[in-house]
């Protein structure tokens, strides 16, 4: 496990060594989160480095990355914990065969060794040595209920279970929120949290996350290809080019041998840069010539 950075000029700089280029802002929100011992609420595009900053805390610190991915309908029993009915069925037939006293019993059916943990209870394990980084990703996703269900997790960091008691982290894990903003997150959740809007970077900020992802790549056809991707960024399109989507492009277009944006390329790599048809359909031919011969325009300028 490695000390947490002293400074927000040492948060941005570790965070770097890591790959992940961080403006002033993300990295100063980043430290506090880590001196205060509070969970960090990140919101934004889809594709802006919000997830990215818990694998990376994870690696920079040296924690171990607990994720819990939220979808329609999680609950309880799915984030958190449930009870392992089956072995308990097991255990009752044991004890009426053995003659065990229902008091006895029922003890022991409620005890921890009968209890299935999930990524909640599991990252506040009281017994964990080294607290681990824990991500609810796209909380949006979920169902508004399972909100409450965290309100006891992001405050106290523990978890009460009605048959066992309340379990409290020895140590607060490190807790990473993302949302995508398809729906408002309740602000009950929001004031136990540091929060933080993640934008889509500059284009000086993105040809640095460009060539830092994809060690290799030509100075101009980089240039060229942040240029491209932020001028689709100013086109009304249902979903915008988030950064995974420029990283995995600009491999695309280096696989084939391209080293400048070339406007036949473009147009037949377009579904790996952009993910819904309309949106094709909408910049592909004359458009897609136009944006690339601004694209190589603003590159030229640097």
């Amino acid at each position: 496990m490695s000390e947490l950075p002293q400074s927000i000029d040492e948060t941005a700089a570790r965070l770097l060594e890591h790959d992940y280029v961080a403006d002033r802002q993300l990295a100063t929100v980043v430290y506090l989160a880590l001196k205060l011992q509070r969970p960090l609420f990140l919101e934004g595009e889809p594709g802006t480095g919000k997830t990215e900053i818990a694998r990376t805390l994870s690696r920079m610190l040296g924690r171990e990355l607990i994720r819990l991915q939220c979808y329609e309908g999680l609950d309880l029993s799915g984030a958190a914990y449930e009870w392992n009915y089956g072995r308990q069925m097991m255990e009752i037939r044991l004890a009426e065969k053995e003659g065990i006293a229902r008091e006895a019993l029922a003890a022991e059916l409620f005890s921890e060794r009968f209890l299935n943990k999930r990524a909640l209870l599991q990252a506040i394990d009281p017994a964990r040595a080294v607290p681990p980084a824990l991500l609810i990703d796209e909380l949006d996703r979920a169902d508004e209920p399972f909100e409450a269900f965290l309100l006891e997790v992001l405050s106290e960091f523990q978890i009460t279970i009605p048959e066992l008691g309340t379990v409290k982290a020895a140590t607060p894990p490190i807790v990473v929120l993302t949302s995508n903003r398809t729906r408002e997150i309740h602000d009950a959740v929001k004031r136990r949290c540091l929060y933080h809007w993640v934008e889509f970077p500059d284009a000086a900020r993105e040809l640095q996350i460009l060539q830092r992802r994809v060690p290799g790549v030509a100075e101009d056809l980089a240039r060229q290809i942040v240029a491209f991707v932020q001028r689709l960024r100013e086109i009304e399109l249902y979903k915008l080019p988030g950064i995974a989507e420029t990283i995995e492009w600009t491999r695309a277009l280096m696989q084939l041998d391209a080293f400048v944006l070339d406007p036949r390329v473009v147009q037949d790599t377009l579904g790996v840069l952009l993910k819904y048809q309309d949106d094709i359909a909408r910049v592909q031919g004359s458009e897609a010539a136009r944006i690339v011969e601004q694209a190589r325009t603003a590159a030229a300028r640097g």
